[in-house]
């Protein structure tokens, strides 16, 4: 389903963005100097694409500073080990970028600070916890803009926050309310992220219970209400629980113990002091000329520019 004028806040997954961007705009969009821009330019057009169709008055731009928070790990060793491409020097990661995205990552930083856009990342916290901390505090309706399933917990339908999920680009988008969630997993909003738990996620080496897929998962939160029922159901005798069920939930205690502290997002990140509220005119313009320039990003940027000048 899709909906205009969805949130005044828009929260902008911006890794998932542009990721996105980049898979989805050709290599041969280039800078002069013939160093690919096309996670740069189409995430620019996304986001004014966004603004145009969304009428946001306040943006963020949402960061992972830290991509694989080190507090995640020590509850579970394998969470996003498989995406690690190296180990550095002070303990963290690096994760694994195809080489032509990683040099677009500072443009497109340099870029939202000198249009004005908020940008926002916190030490040992993944863009998710930024998001989810900015929709729990926000006052009126929210729009987060995600390819991520996990933000799905965040979905409110009392305090008007809503996903929406691209389906191609972001000019095609499901919006993601409570009941959206129901019709496609079984489950609540407030449920998700017990069932994620339980279901696993091989994307971001999360196990899950054995023998437990997707619908398995959201039978069991669905009837016995969250993770800690599912749980106190397995140790039951009485409960309808198979014993094969039974076994492999007792078995996977030490990590359904931890895993819900991973699988949520966090609410309560220490954010910087910023300001939200989307430009209509560049903070610095003749920075913006520059990078314009230099990196070539033509009418992707003056499409952005002119999309914040004309919002009503």
């Amino acid at each position: 389903m899709t909906d205009q004028k969805t949130g005044k806040l828009l929260l902008l997954d911006t890794a998932s963005l542009y990721f996105r961007a980049y898979f989805g705009v050709p290599e041969s969009v280039k800078a002069p100097d013939g160093t690919p821009v096309n996670a740069v330019r189409g995430l620019l057009d996304f986001i004014a694409r966004l603004v145009a169709d969304h009428s946001p008055t306040d943006l963020v731009a949402c960061m992972d500073a830290d991509w694989r928070p080190q507090w995640r790990v020590d509850l579970i060793p394998s969470y996003k080990a498989h995406r690690v491409a190296e180990e550095v020097e002070d303990g963290g990661d690096v994760e694994e970028v195809p080489d032509t995205l990683s040099p677009q990552v500072p443009v497109i930083e340099a870029v939202l600070d000198a249009l004005g856009v908020a940008r926002v990342g916190v030490a040992g916290y993944e863009a998710d916890d930024v998001i989810g901390t900015l929709a729990t505090a926000a006052a009126g309706p929210v729009a987060i803009v995600t390819g991520d399933r996990d933000l799905f917990q965040l979905v409110d339908d009392a305090r008007g926050v809503r996903v929406l999920y691209p389906r191609k680009g972001v000019g095609d988008c499901d919006v993601i309310d409570e009941a959206a969630i129901v019709e496609r997993y079984g489950v609540r909003a407030g449920q998700y992220a017990d069932f994620a738990a339980l279901r696993g996620d091989p994307s971001d080496g999360l196990p899950g219970v054995k023998g437990i897929g997707e619908k398995t998962a959201a039978q069991l939160v669905s009837e016995y209400g969250d993770l800690a029922g599912v749980r106190a159901a397995a140790v039951d005798p009485f409960s309808r629980l198979t014993p094969a069920r039974r076994r492999n939930i007792i078995a996977a205690a030490d990590y359904l113990d931890v895993a819900p502290a991973v699988v949520a997002v966090a609410k309560d990140v220490p954010l910087p002091a910023f300001a939200p509220a989307l430009p209509r005119t560049p903070a610095s313009p003749a920075a913006l000329d520059a990078l314009a320039t230099r990196w070539g990003l033509g009418g992707s940027l003056s499409r952005l520019v002119g999309t914040l000048a004309a919002r009503g």
